[in-house]
């Protein structure tokens, strides 16, 4: 079982940035391929950011130029850089670790952090 710890949200300006971190344990950190999701109120959850295993990053439209994906398989971390923020950015954001071993899938979640952008 691996459980996943998001931090780093907050309240911030148009404009402004944060990085979001999601901390990982209880698995093999390298072997997943992870991402960002976020929910905002009244909205399905969408995907923002996704990193897999080897390093590729791919991003919703509405985030690219704006936010990098990273991971540090060292420290078992995921991290989401978010500049230029958007009031349309605001949402709770969720860790999520993936993997597929031939038909059995691997799907956890974080527990979400806020971030809302407003002046």
């Amino acid at each position: 079982q691996v459980q996943l710890v998001e931090s780093g949200g907050g309240l911030v300006q148009p404009g402004g940035s944060l990085r979001l971190s999601c901390a990982t344990s209880g698995g093999i950190f390298s072997i997943y391929t992870m991402g960002w999701y976020r929910q905002a109120p009244g909205k399905q959850r969408e995907l923002v950011a996704i990193i897999t295993r080897g390093g590729s990053a791919n991003y919703v439209d509405s985030v690219k130029g704006r936010f990098t994906i990273s991971r540090d398989n060292a420290k078992n971390t995921v991290y989401l850089q978010m500049n230029n923020l958007k009031p349309e950015d605001t949402a709770v954001y969720y860790c999520n670790a993936y993997n597929l071993v031939v038909t059995t899938k691997y799907d956890y979640w974080g527990q979400g952090t806020q971030v809302t952008v407003s002046s």
